[in-house]
């Protein structure tokens, strides 16, 4: 495919090819499935394959008939031999509510694998429910990661393996212009590819403007978007803090209810996550809020203004997902440690570091057991190296 640059998710879903399970891959809009799901089925060893876009009128109607047989041949006239192994990609799933069913019969009598796109894990969940339970594997497609940002940018780079790898300034000089367009845009595909400022924000607020007059539509029966739109710049302006759903109800004018409605929605369709407080004591991981962050850093510029170091604790944050299951810890006299990775990985994340926070971080981490304890910096810092440059987080 020409003009293809690969992300690292590539390599896992080309195995999953080879399985008999149905291959999903969901995320938000415009992170590159339909692109991803192209590039696989033309490196495939399948002789037979075949896409079909749901966005599309006439392969929406192909997909509705009633009669499978009539399906069927349907999908004979288009070249498909029935009696030989085939790959199918359907792209946009989510645009056809009838699809569980006639995937499962032709899932159920040929010798069919499937390829899916879907833009909601909510509405994968829903839609391929109990009538595919153990039949699918889902694959999520975040925005570009800094590794995969400096490789749409043709720009050299390998991350450390290991976490860990100390600040090298020789690294943080070449690479620290792209690391703050990286924190100020995020890491759409399209939007890391455009040079001007000016289009990148107009990239941006087609995306968000999509998302909530098409995306929320079609996977869900809210039809209040303004009210969304709302409680999800009230969000933005929080990031990295933890949720009160009483001062969000208060300040947006929702019930708390349709607060915590909204919140599920936008968590399941990729635009937002919540970190849960790691407790000692697992029953008050329920009782202390989550933190909120946004998934991707364009969005959230684009959503709200808020300080360099709240970008910067965002971008980390998208760039730590990659590594593990994330918590936070926090104390009731207000002292926190930022990120915990797998429960055992403490995190704090500073523009510039000191030795004092890596003393700090060492202490609280005590805590919990915790001993591989780092702290990530922005920028260089007078009289100490012992911390991580976020850049080399990849």
């Amino acid at each position: 495919m020409t003009g293809y640059i690969e992300r690292q998710i590539y390599s896992e879903l080309k195995n999953h090819l080879s399985k008999r399970q149905i291959t999903v891959l969901t995320g938000l809009r415009r992170t590159g499935k339909t692109t991803l799901i192209k590039k696989l089925l033309e490196d495939s060893d399948y002789k037979q394959k075949i896409y079909f876009d749901l966005e599309r009128i006439d392969n929406r109607e192909l997909f509705s008939e009633k009669n499978y047989e009539n399906i069927i041949s349907a999908l004979t006239s288009r070249g498909i031999d029935f009696s030989q192994r085939t790959l199918m990609a359907i792209d946009e799933v989510q645009h056809l509510p009838a699809i569980p069913s006639v995937i499962k019969y032709l899932y159920d009598n040929y010798n069919i694998k499937f390829l899916i796109t879907g833009s909601s894990s909510y509405y994968i969940k829903n839609l391929f429910g109990e009538s595919l339970a153990g039949r699918k594997k889902v694959f999520v497609l975040n925005t570009l990661s800094f590794t995969e940002f400096l490789r749409f940018k043709e720009v050299s780079f390998i991350p450390s393996k290991k976490f860990g790898r100390k600040f090298i300034s020789s690294e943080y000089e070449r690479l620290k212009n792209f690391y703050e367009e990286y924190i100020r845009y995020g890491g759409f595909p399209e939007v890391a590819l455009t040079v001007k400022v000016a289009d990148k924000k107009d990239i941006l607020s087609d995306i968000l403007s999509s998302y909530l007059n098409i995306d929320i539509k079609t996977v869900s029966e809210i039809r209040d978007q303004k009210n969304l739109h709302l409680l999800l710049k009230m969000l933005a302006s929080r990031a990295g803090t933890r949720l009160d759903y009483s001062k969000l109800s208060s300040l947006t004018g929702i019930s708390r209810p349709s607060v915590y409605n909204y919140l599920d929605l936008l968590e399941h369709t990729f635009v937002l996550t919540r970190v849960p407080v790691l407790a000692k004591n697992p029953d008050r991981e329920i009782v202390k809020a989550p933190k909120v962050f946004i998934n991707d850093n364009g969005l959230l510029n684009q959503l709200a203004e808020v300080s360099s170091g709240v970008q910067f604790e965002n971008a980390v944050f998208n760039q730590l997902k990659f590594r593990g299951e994330l918590h936070y810890y926090s104390l009731k006299t207000g002292k926190e440690i930022d990120f915990i990775i797998d429960k055992e990985i403490a995190v704090e994340v500073k523009e510039t570091a000191t030795k004092q926070d890596l003393i700090n971080l060492k202490n609280l981490a005590k805590n919990l057991q915790i001993k591989n304890c780092f702290v990530v910096g922005r920028y260089p810092a007078p009289d100490f190296r012992d911390f991580i440059w976020g850049g080399d987080l990849g």
